[in-house]
């Protein structure tokens, strides 16, 4: 009696996780989206698998369904797993916040107890899945009658008329396609007419939900999806597998990648300002996080897949191969979260033809014991871990809040708060690094500085410098946490012996990670010419302006420091480049015409005289300050070593 309501109980926690998945969203997160969906998941996972183990020791038998795919579904989680733990520069990133190692093995652990249930139940699940196609669909039709707005106790981000708990029209679009055919699928298997018109119905309302997907995903629609193209990634994914053809780049770690690797043809789109989490679609993204692991699994989970649409067809069965087949293509020409292949486990475990395995001999009681005890163990140690992210997490989302109301003090407490609670968080330390060196700037630039107020701020630069150091080692491969670590150095300039050459060495190591960024080089140039080294400025405005020949900006900064070296010349033809490349009716152009204008006349210009909001940015002197002495930098403040 007892196993059958545990049966039962563990029977309807999977129907609730698949139905309410899509739509789970929290407003206590610096992702209201993905974090929760992640928490939500792993506490379901954890409770099934608790039920599982209590019932597999009290019955002392252990009995397992295999399923026509589990081999490619196991392989995948591992070449995610084996990749976070061997090459993931940050593992907390890789298993906790975006956690793509944890959801996809959490994807792969809710396969696998889906398939334990027998036909009957997965029908059931199979509605779950359906009705959770509901969910997000009223959801979506919601948000575009602004129903959500009207109701005041909702978060704000849920009352935004572009709310959608996926994150977004193309997300959403990729679920909903599958469950549209399974929508077909209820309606040609009930035989009961009430029914029947209710699945109809429910359908129509999924279509109508897919309909305001596909408008606003339109180009120019707000939503409309930006991705790089298949080159770019093709280029991205063959870049990272020749350096590191086994396990690839790591999870949640294709930002590094396409830094590293994208091509400077890229600088050439409309989107090169963009940087990309993923690429194309979701197999190069999947080989250039996992590698040759990921290949290896993708070949045999499409391989199975492919062996499923060849099987004996009724029209049931082709209805749920169209089911699957809708989104295994989608995938293949757009990009997609973990999140958003949900459906695609969910469709896998369902569709899958069981085989129960049972284990009931005498012999195999002590072995119940032992499996369920480090089962257990397993999961408890994992939401151990798991619950100390998400609580750094909320932390830092009350930081960010702070921070929105301009309450520096409680930013800063909460973001030391944060730090503590999970300090292997590479984006807690450049946060709080930057919070530090606001506070130090602003006392640095009273009029009247006191020995106090020297030493307050002697006290944020060095906490500054070490929370920048603590993102580069805790990511050191993310050009990111150079950058921020260079731009503390390259702010203390001023008032800080030192600095310069640490400003210089953290921009140049940005630089090797995103090599074809032009805007990094014009700030690294930047530091050359605040120094009065114009050679080297020049040198380095002449790679911006390779990696990206149409930018203003970069012949602007090259114009600017060949006047400083006097050669008029070369400035001329520079600073016509720059004419060429503004809208004659802008104030860049009036700038840019008025330099020229002064150039060919061999007078001087003021380097400081380009106006706020303008796409030009001049090179900067460093600026005076009002600390003096200058700041010695303790020895502990030079940059990480790289390799």
């Amino acid at each position: 009696m007892i196993i059958k309501i545990l049966e039962t109980i563990q029977k309807y926690i999977l129907y609730t996780t698949v139905a309410i998945f899509p739509v789970f969203v929290l407003a206590n997160s610096t992702s209201p989206v993905l974090l929760p969906k992640l928490t939500f998941l792993a506490i379901a996972i954890t409770l099934v698998v608790i039920i599982w183990v209590v019932r597999m020791v009290t019955t002392g038998s252990l009995s397992f369904s295999v399923g026509k795919f589990d081999l490619g579904v196991f392989l995948l989680a591992m070449a995610y797993i084996l990749s976070g733990i061997f090459k993931a520069a940050n593992k907390s990133e890789a298993f906790f916040m975006p956690g793509t190692a944890s959801l996809i093995a959490g994807l792969a652990i809710m396969y696998f107890l889906l398939n334990q249930l027998d036909k009957k139940a997965k029908t059931g699940a199979l509605i779950s899945f359906f009705v959770s196609g509901i969910f997000l669909s009223l959801s979506i039709i919601f948000s575009k009658l602004e129903v959500f707005a009207k109701i005041p106790q909702l978060p704000a981000f849920v009352k935004d008329v572009s709310f959608n708990p996926l994150g977004g029209a193309l997300s959403s679009i990729i679920y909903i396609a599958p469950i549209i055919f399974i929508g077909i699928l209820l309606i040609i298997k009930e035989r009961d007419f009430v029914k029947k018109i209710f699945w109809g119905a429910a359908s129509a309302l999924i279509i109508m939900a897919m309909v305001i997907l596909i408008g606003n995903s339109l180009p120019g629609k707000s939503q409309s999806p930006k991705f790089p193209s298949m080159q770019t990634s093709w280029e991205v994914t063959v870049g990272v597998v020749t350096k590191s053809p086994l396990f690839g780049i790591g999870p949640s770690n294709y930002l590094t990648a396409f830094n590293l690797f994208r091509p400077v043809s890229y600088n050439q789109t409309d989107l090169w300002l963009t940087r990309f989490s993923t690429a194309s679609n979701f197999y190069l993204t999947v080989i250039t996080e996992t590698g040759f692991l990921g290949v290896i699994a993708l070949t045999l989970l499409l391989f199975g897949i492919f062996k499923f649409f060849y099987r004996s067809e009724t029209v049931g069965d082709g209805v749920e191969k169209l089911a699957l087949a809708a989104i295994i293509v989608i995938l293949v020409f757009y990009p997609a979260s973990p999140i958003v292949i949900f459906p695609l486990y969910i469709l896998l475990s369902l569709f899958s033809k069981s085989e129960v395995k049972i284990f009931s001999a005498s012999n195999t009681k002590f072995a119940t014991v032992v499996i369920g005890i480090l089962l257990g163990m397993g999961v408890l140690v994992a939401d151990f871990f798991g619950a100390k992210a998400v609580m750094a997490e909320q932390t830092f989302k009350k930081s960010l809040d702070a921070l929105g109301k301009n309450d520096a003090k409680t930013t800063y407490d909460l973001m030391q708060k944060s730090v503590r609670e999970n300090p292997k968080v590479d984006r807690y330390h450049a946060s709080l690094a930057q919070v530090d060196m606001a506070l130090a700037q602003s006392i640095a630039n009273k009029k009247d500085i006191t020995d106090s107020d020297k030493n307050t701020v002697t006290q944020l630069i060095q906490q500054a410098i070490s929370e920048g150091k603590a993102a580069v080692n805790l990511n050191p491969q993310r050009s990111g946490n150079w950058e921020v670590l260079a731009q503390i150095y390259r702010s203390v300039m001023p008032f800080a012996t030192g600095a310069d050459q640490f400003a210089i060495q953290s921009y140049s190591q940005a630089v090797a990670l995103d090599p074809t960024s032009p805007n990094l080089r014009i700030v690294l140039g930047g530091v050359y010419y605040a120094l009065g080294r114009y050679d080297d400025a020049i040198d380095t405005f002449k790679l911006a302006v390779l990696t990206k020949p149409d930018f203003a900006n970069a012949h602007y900064n090259l114009a600017v420091a060949y006047k400083a070296k006097k050669d008029y010349d070369k400035a001329i033809t520079e600073m016509n480049t720059v004419l060429t490349l503004v809208a004659k009716d802008s104030s860049d152009y009036d700038l840019a015409k008025k330099e020229l204008d002064d150039l060919e006349k061999n007078k001087s210009i003021s380097p400081d005289k380009t106006a706020d909001g303008q796409d030009l940015t001049t090179p900067k002197t460093i600026e005076n300050s009002n600390i003096t002495p200058p700041i010695p930098l303790p020895q502990e403040a030079t940059p990480p070593t790289t390799q």
